[in-house]
């Protein structure tokens, strides 16, 4: 039965905090007062005014309690009911606009309860305003009810005084049982979420991560809503315990509940017509329409729900976008693309710099005893058309999925590779190194892509778009210790001996650099990569290996370029100087889409156990300070990549053996550059492409001529500029 208390019409507007929630010596106001940041002096209402204001079909429990500025305009309010103290801001015999809404300014048709109100507004046909206050120029229109309660917390994780701990709202990411949950707050970086997920066998660090965001929000009762200036809301539903930041649109949303909305002159957030939103944070910038439900989560700046997308139990990173499609239980960092109706992500974490194409079904737990399942993608992570995973995956970066049916849980160690289900012959294929021989146009464009779409109006957190860093560099090198002792040992197969162990390494780099035609006729089989007994067979290994190699070189090449320039070093002798000492070549991870060394977070760790580190200002600020020194820590990592690769010390790091190094890096950016072109190319040249078009002219009129894409010929200055900057070295050093 629903319990309909029923109170003095006269107490409607008062006592919103209740009393055993109100500190000594203060009123229910306070709060309220506090908030209030407009400036405004009010008065009471004239006699005279108040004659306009009845004559107007006004209503007011009490006149007295209804105050105004001095450039109040009794004739610009009408039909209007007042319960509780409100006040209300200049109103002045004008119109206003927003994209051809035209609304004379001032008070109309609404029923208003104990609200602070702006200068300027338009609140018309507003069938409940209740303890909010507003900013200037705002319009509020054709809404059923708009409304706070004494225990709004705006879409954070905490409680309010008198609350159960029953009530607080968590963030299932990462897991579908609970076991990776964490508490969302205004604010919360991808970083945060994912450190806060990670380390759930260290409770200490949990518990501080749980007082750190208790600590940011007061707990006492009676915080109002509040819409900022020049806020555009009409024809929406219920709006209840929602947080507006200033030059918002939101229109036609059914229903928008607990949520922070993060809004700015600069970066203006948008909710469209048939939305609903329970629990949640969104970022600045952030565009949300048709029909999208999203429930306990947060969406990263300059972020997008479109069409219908589900999002829940999830945190979608800076400059995402999801449509159509249903992500639960997630954790996705910056840089996520997932356009089509039926694709799924869950209990997923995805590093971001990823797309899912339609049809991809992406975790399952059907496979196991209970909603445990995880799935973990690295950077650049796209599985194709009707693409189906299961619970546990991982992958490691710039992994690009084959369309199939994946029979078993998969391990792919090996970046920027080809990942497919050979059905026919009942294997897995993995093609290692996919990208450069065969899509080298998608790998670089999307990397820029990102890197233009990277919209936030704060970029003091450095996130990495380079498909070659720390993280990828690092996986590649590993990768060539696998092909060389998968290859040692498929080799050892055919001439039917036995290899030790320890021998295994040396035999298969003899193999892979001095017989590669040998290599290339090796059936080679890895271990580990799928969950099943049958064969899991890499291909192309021998091309894999050269091409990992000169990758390797080039990228610690291009950072030492880098440094010269940075450091404007004008001669060989400084360059030592300016080397590291002893470099090692670090292991590094993603936190969110900034890269880091696994030594800084451990860190960053101890840090927050001693107390030095003791609110999440604190480990943003860390965050920032890492960043600011991420370009000589890459430095660090490439150099000693490097010198890995090269199989040196730092001595035998010579003058001429660096002069080399810069003529083959440059020889290997033109083969980029030409590979860019050339995969494009096949895309004009392909009969298959060529037979929906009538003639050469049609088809150039719809994909534009080749010769005019402005990524190509943007990659062939970049390509001219690196050859300069090579050239300029060598000169520099002769």
């Amino acid at each position: 039965m629903n319990h309909i208390r029923k109170k003095p019409i006269a107490a409607l507007g008062y006592d919103f905090i209740p009393k055993e929630f109100i500190p000594k010596g203060k009123n229910e106001y306070y709060l309220r007062n506090i908030q209030n940041r407009s400036g405004i002096n009010h008065r009471k209402l004239a006699p005279a005014e108040i004659k306009i204001l009845e004559r107007n079909a006004n209503s007011s429990d009490n006149w007295n309690k209804v105050l105004v500025a001095d450039a109040f305009n009794p004739e610009l309010v009408k039909n209007c009911a007042f319960y509780g103290l409100v006040r209300i801001g200049k109103l002045e015999p004008y119109f206003v606009e927003f994209n051809n809404l035209r609304m004379p300014v001032g008070l109309y048709n609404s029923t208003i309860i104990s609200c602070d109100i702006g200068d300027n507004v338009v609140i018309d046909n507003v069938n409940f305003l209740s303890h909010y206050i507003t900013g200037n120029e705002i319009i509020l229109v054709n809404i059923n009810e708009l409304a706070t309660t004494d225990h709004s917390k705006f879409g954070n994780g905490v409680l309010k005084k008198g609350e159960n701990e029953s009530v607080r709202v968590w963030m299932e990411i990462c897991n579908e049982n609970g076991g990776r949950s964490i508490l969302p707050f205004n604010g919360m970086l991808a970083s945060d979420a994912w450190l806060w997920a990670k380390y759930r066998d260290d409770e200490r660090l949990l518990e501080k991560f749980k007082q750190f965001t208790d600590i940011r929000f007061d707990t006492q009762r009676g915080y109002y809503g509040k819409i900022g200036d020049r806020t555009v809301i009409k024809n929406c539903g219920i709006i209840k315990d929602v947080w507006i930041g200033s030059d918002a649109y939101i229109k036609g949303a059914n229903k928008l509940k607990n949520l922070t909305i993060n809004s700015g002159p600069d970066a203006p957030s948008q909710i469209g017509e048939g939305c609903e939103l329970v629990n949640g944070i969104i970022g600045l910038g952030c565009r949300i329409f048709y029909g999208v439900k999203a429930v306990r989560f947060i969406m990263g700046d300059n972020s997008q729900l479109k069409y219908g997308a589900r999002l829940i139990n999830s945190y979608l990173g800076d400059n995402s976008t999801i449509s159509c499609c249903e992500v639960l239980n997630s954790l996705i960092f910056p840089a996520h693309e997932q356009h089509h109706n039926n694709s799924f992500l869950c209990a997923a974490t995805v590093f971001g710099q990823s797309n899912m194409a339609a049809g991809a079904t992406i975790g399952s737990n059907h496979n196991s005893r209970g909603a445990d399942g995880e799935i973990i993608a690295g950077r650049g992570f796209w599985p194709g058309l009707c693409v189906s995973l299961k619970h546990n995956s991982k992958f490691a970066s710039f992994t690009l999925i084959a369309k199939g049916d994946f029979p078993a849980e998969l391990n792919i160690p090996i970046p920027f590779s080809l990942v497919s289900n050979d059905v026919s012959k009942d294997k897995l294929t993995v093609m290692p190194g996919y990208w450069f021989m065969y899509n080298m146009y998608a790998l670089a464009r999307n990397a820029a892509k990102y890197t233009g779409r990277d919209k936030r109006t704060d970029k003091s957190q450095v996130i990495e778009y380079d498909f070659l860093a720390p993280d990828s560099i690092n996986e590649i090198i590993e990768a060539l210790g696998l092909f060389k002792k998968t290859t040692a040992i498929a080799w050892a197969k055919k001439m039917k001996i036995s290899i030790a162990d320890k021998d295994l390494l040396q035999t298969g780099d003899d193999l892979l650099e001095k017989d590669p035609a040998t290599v290339a006729k090796l059936e080679i089989l890895a271990t580990g990569f799928e969950n099943t007994t049958r064969k899991v067979q890499l291909i192309k290994v021998g091309e894999a290996y050269k091409l990992f190699k000169e990758l390797v070189i080039y990228y610690g090449v291009s950072q030492l370029i880098q440094l010269i320039e940075t450091k404007n070093i004008v001669s060989w002798q400084k360059l030592l100087k300016s080397l590291p000492q002893k470099p090692v070549r670090n292991t590094w991870k993603n936190i969110g889409g900034q890269l880091m060394p696994s030594s800084a977070i451990n860190s960053l760790i101890r840090s927050i156990h001693s107390g030095k580190i003791d609110s999440w200002e604190d480990v943003h600020t860390f965050y920032h300070k890492k960043s600011s020194t991420y370009a000589n820590d890459k430095f660090q990592h490439a150099f000693a990549s490097l010198l890995e690769i090269l199989k040196l010390t730092q001595t035998k790091f010579t003058k001429k053996l660096f002069i080399q190094l810069l003529h083959q890096a440059v020889i290997t950016k033109e083969w980029m550059t030409n590979s860019i072109y050339s995969s494009r190319a096949k895309d004009y040249q392909s009969p298959f492409r060529q037979m929906v078009y009538e003639t050469e002219k049609e088809m150039e009129k719809v994909m534009g001529k080749l010769k005019d894409n402005s990524f190509i010929l943007q990659q062939e200055q970049e390509m001219i500029a690196f050859r300069k900057q090579a050239e300029a070295t060598i000169s520099l050093l002769v």
